[in-house]
């Protein structure tokens, strides 16, 4: 029989196993994904084109994810934007994307195939309107534009939309009164750099990575999309009604050496899916995408702009009824 002493402490070290085997399942419990009976499967995320801020942060979506529903594998494929996303939406060639609002608006009014099936998840961050010459440009305004070769976005981009609408608030046709080369983000800062374009408009968050870059090595600048466009805009279509004047700061990219901010026009991006969406699936992943905020904000600046708050506000489309499960037990 033990010696009471070494009873008592062979007790104090089964005591001590038990206290250290619950310490580390409560630490498991809150490292790793609730459950192992999550959604599985696969599921086809559209980001946009290469070097564009959709894209990237697709990217750093796809590492989250991977985490919080590690039964899923996540496919990745860049777009031309956001048009093209909402029809690949449509038509099942994917599950989740990333799209401005006035493209769904438009995508909705123009009755398109499988419109009224798309969902909303969250709204993200804005798109700002960012129209690039080189600094000795003598186009001071959109109008100025007029004879110019100007890069306008792919076809299936929401750039394109609203460069469009931009061009036609400000008196130009963008088939006759410009030369419009269909290119995006990808390819229109060496373009302009290398003197094939005169300028370019970018639709996107602040600071997009390729316009930063651009600025570092070649000195260009931003025409301003002055507040007086915002009425013409908005007479072009009721999907319009989407944009809002806006204001890029000074600091925005300090290569440029900007002494005041630029008045601009910008929307909302919304994260979308379709009512084919399992639920479960869904609220989960809008659960990481307001949870990661800050870690992919690290890297991708506009992601620091998502808020809880008004994420829910998915204007012009209907909550998915996941997002609206999460955003019913989510607390602020």
């Amino acid at each position: 029989m033990l010696p009471a002493s070494s009873r008592t402490g062979r007790r104090r070290a089964l005591q001590g196993s038990a206290a250290l085997a619950v310490v580390c399942g409560l630490l498991l419990w809150w490292l790793l994904p609730a459950g192992d009976d999550g959604p599985s499967g696969r599921l086809t995320f559209s980001t946009g084109v290469k070097s564009g801020v959709y894209q990237r942060y697709g990217d750093l979506l796809q590492d989250a994810l991977a985490h919080d529903l590690p039964r899923v594998s996540i496919d990745l494929r860049t777009s031309e934007g956001s048009r093209q996303n909402l029809e690949r939406l449509a038509s099942g060639e994917a599950d989740f994307t990333v799209a401005t609002a006035d493209a769904v608006a438009k995508y909705r009014l123009d009755r398109r195939p499988g419109a009224d099936r798309l969902r909303g998840c969250a709204r993200l961050y804005d798109d700002y309107v960012q129209l690039i010459v080189p600094q000795g440009s003598p186009v001071e305004t959109p109008a100025d534009l007029r004879g110019k070769r100007v890069g306008v976005g792919h076809p299936g981009s929401g750039v394109r939309l609203i460069a469009d609408r931009v061009l036609t608030a400000a008196g130009l046709d963008a088939r006759r009164d410009i030369e419009p080369v269909s290119a995006g983000i990808d390819t229109v800062p060496g373009r302009l750099e290398r003197g094939e374009l005169d300028a370019f408009f970018w639709s996107g968050g602040l600071p997009t990575g390729a316009i930063r870059n651009l600025s570092e090595r070649f000195p260009v600048r931003l025409v301003p999309v002055g507040d007086e466009l915002i009425g013409r805009v908005h007479a072009t279509g009721d999907a319009t009604r989407y944009y809002h004047s806006a204001v890029i700061p000074s600091d925005a990219y300090p290569r440029m050496g900007a002494r005041a901010s630029v008045q601009t026009v910008a929307v909302a991006n919304l994260l979308v899916t379709t009512d084919r969406a399992d639920p479960e699936l869904t609220e989960r992943l809008t659960r990481t995408v307001i949870r990661s905020r800050d870690r992919i904000g690290r890297q991708v600046h506009p992601a620091q702009l998502v808020d809880l708050r008004t994420a829910i506000y998915t204007d012009p489309l209907p909550l998915h009824e996941g997002a609206r499960r999460y955003y019913g037990s989510a607390k602020p």
